[in-house]
């Protein structure tokens, strides 16, 4: 009869045993219940989440689901909390994009303990079990934006603006354009003159950082690999201060509406454009295949540190000049929009 009770009791309490004794998991959303994603974000503050956003919440609903969605505007602290609110608010599944990758780690600790899976959404959640994880492959990002700038640059001086240390995708980034660009200072082609992070991303911190990097080579820098659009765009503002806006090579990221104005007015050479559509879309499919205790089908798995992730890496896309009009032909940007700046005789035919 005790037995029986605290069957029931656990039931009524919505968790079942996984099977492997480190924790436990709710149980599958019945048919009728409203399934609840929590959506965890690093910050808002820039065009790019603002659309993940957007279509994650969209596809969650077109599937019958709900999402809360708290963002922590780059403070783990408050990333934290935030999460912590969410678990205690019951979600189903909670998705994180991690302010940093290692700080993240007890997010998902504590979103295990109340049986709660956690999907890292394109930023990986270093040192933990979570228990997916969606991004680009993001190596190749890093070697899209190396190979793009020496194709234009293959002799000289090239300097590294890289991402935010916290984040794991900006080591990956490096470690691909890295790839390309090690090799070639091996055989005495170019020389990497200056490499470093920038803070939580933060253009200030890529214009300081392009900035020491003229000083120190007295303007002598022939090709510019920076990590995303917004460090591009810092990078940028240090060079048109030297009259070299346009002259240098410079690479991005996101495909940000300021970023391929640049490319349209030619003081930026490329970005990767790593389409949002697709990983909102699939992430918010996986959270709600999660919710229900259905099993997601992945090929790949990445390290972090702790375990071997399953993992969904979709491919990011290389856009220049010459391809701009995949960014119009997905809905991403309008074509009067990127090219404002630019007299009208100039615009690519449709």
């Amino acid at each position: 009869m005790v037995a029986l009770l605290l069957a029931s009791s656990l039931a009524g309490c919505g968790v079942v045993s996984n099977g492997d004794n480190k924790n436990t998991e709710k149980t599958a959303a019945k048919d009728g219940d409203k399934i609840v994603i929590g959506m965890s974000m690093d910050t808002l503050k820039e065009e790019r989440w603002q659309k993940d956003r957007d279509i994650f919440t969209a596809k969650v609903e077109e599937l019958g689901g709900e999402v809360k969605v708290l963002a922590a505007n780059g403070d783990d602290a408050t990333q934290l909390s935030q999460a912590e609110q969410l678990i205690s608010q019951g979600v189903d599944v909670l998705v994180v994009i991690a302010h940093n990758a290692e700080a993240a780690a007890p997010i998902v600790e504590k979103a295990h303990k109340e049986g709660i899976k956690v999907i890292a959404y394109d930023r990986l959640i270093n040192n933990s079990e979570v228990d997916y994880y969606i991004s680009f492959d993001n190596v190749r990002v890093g070697e899209f934006q190396a190979k793009a700038v020496i194709e234009q640059a293959p002799k000289g001086n090239i300097v590294y603006i890289g991402g935010a240390d916290t984040d794991n995708n900006a080591h990956m980034f490096k470690e691909g354009a890295m790839n390309i660009l090690k090799p070639l200072e091996e055989k005495g082609d170019i020389k990497i003159v200056y490499d470093q992070f920038s803070k939580d991303w933060k253009p200030e911190e890529a214009l300081k950082n392009m900035e020491n990097a003229l000083t120190a080579n007295n303007n002598d820098v022939q090709g510019v690999v920076a990590a995303n659009d917004g460090t591009a765009g810092g990078s940028i503002q240090a060079l048109t201060a030297q009259g070299m806006a346009g002259k240098i090579p410079v690479s991005g990221q996101d495909a940000d509406l300021a970023a391929v104005q640049r490319i349209a007015e030619g003081t930026q050479l490329m970005t990767v454009y790593k389409p949002i559509n697709a990983i909102a879309t699939k992430a918010a499919e996986m959270a709600m295949a999660a919710a229900k205790g259905e099993k997601i089908a992945t090929e790949k798995t990445v390290n972090n540190g702790k375990v071997d992730v399953p993992s969904v890496l979709l491919d990011p896309l290389a856009v220049n000049k010459d391809n701009l009009d995949v960014l119009f032909k997905d809905g991403f940007h309008k074509l009067e929009e990127v090219y404002k700046n630019v007299p009208k005789d100039q615009w690519p035919k449709q």
